[in-house]
C-alpha cells in the first residue's frame, strides 16, 4: 500500500510539472497516457541513435538481490532462452522491444532495448514511460550465464544492471546486480519515497518471475 501511495505521489508531481510527453532536460524522456506497443519500432529506432550515459562506476550505488531456484537441474540443463529474450519483468510492469528480435537474430553486445514502464504497475490506468538501455556484456561462463546493460540518455537512472543465472555448490540462483544513481532532479527528490520503493518492488517481482519460469522447466 505504501508503494502504491508513493507511486501516485510521483505521478501527481510529474503531472504538476507537465511531465507528460515532456523532453526532460532535453534528454528524450517520454511519457504517454496511451500504450506505445504499436509504436515500439519507432521508439527503438530512435533510441538506437542515443548514447550511453557517462558514469563512474565507483561512485554509483551497488545493489545485489538473489533468489534460490528449486530445481534438480544443472545450469547447462536449463533452457535460458527466455532470459536472453529479456522475459524478466512481468508485462504489467514493463513491455519492451529488443533490437535482436526486431532483426531476427540472437542477442549481441551493442543491442538496444526500448522499454515501456507502467507507473503504477498496470497497463490501463498508468503512465507509460519510454526508456532505452544497451547491452554491454554477454556472460557465458560454465557456472554463470546472463547479460548486462547500460542506461541511455533520457533514462531516470544512470548506470548498469546485470542479470545472471548462477550455479554454486550444485544449487541454482538468479541474481540481479545494479550500479546506479538518479539522473535527474525529479528522481533525486523523489528517490527516498518513490524511485527506491518502486525499484525494490520491480526487482522482487522480476526475481519471482524468473524463479517461476526456471522451476516450471
Amino acid at each position: 500500500m505504501a508503494i502504491l501511495l508513493n507511486l501516485f505521489i510521483g505521478i501527481a508531481l510529474a503531472n504538476k510539472l507537465r511531465w507528460n510527453n515532456y523532453d526532460f532536460q532535453k534528454k528524450t524522456m517520454k511519457i504517454y497516457l496511451t500504450d506505445q506497443k504499436n509504436n515500439f519500432k519507432k521508439h527503438l529506432d530512435f533510441l538506437k541513435t542515443k548514447l550511453v550515459m557517462n558514469y563512474d562506476k565507483s561512485k554509483l550505488t551497488e545493489k545485489n538481490t538473489t533468489i534460490a531456484i528449486n530445481t534438480t537441474k544443472k545450469i547447462d540443463e536449463l533452457n535460458l532462452d527466455f532470459l536472453f529474450d529479456y522475459q524478466i519483468f512481468p508485462d504489467n510492469i514493463m513491455t519492451f522491444k529488443t533490437q535482436w528480435t526486431d532483426e531476427n537474430r540472437i542477442i549481441k553486445i551493442g543491442d538496444t532495448i526500448a522499454q515501456q514502464v507502467y507507473i503504477p504497475p498496470t497497463k490501463i490506468f498508468s503512465q507509460k514511460i519510454i526508456f532505452g538501455v544497451r547491452i554491454n556484456e554477454i556472460i557465458d561462463q560454465a557456472d554463470r550465464k546472463g547479460f548486462s546493460y547500460e542506461t541511455l540518455e533520457g533514462h531516470v537512472e544512470k548506470g548498469v544492471s546485470t542479470f545472471t543465472v548462477e550455479q554454486f555448490d550444485n544449487k541454482i540462483f538468479f541474481k540481479v546486480q545494479t550500479y546506479s544513481t538518479p539522473e535527474n532532479i525529479l528522481t533525486k527528490i523523489l528517490g527516498p519515497i518513490f524511485s527506491v520503493p518502486y525499484q525494490t518492488f520491480c526487482t522482487k517481482t522480476a526475481l519471482n518471475n524468473v524463479k517461476r519460469q526456471l522451476e516450471n522447466q
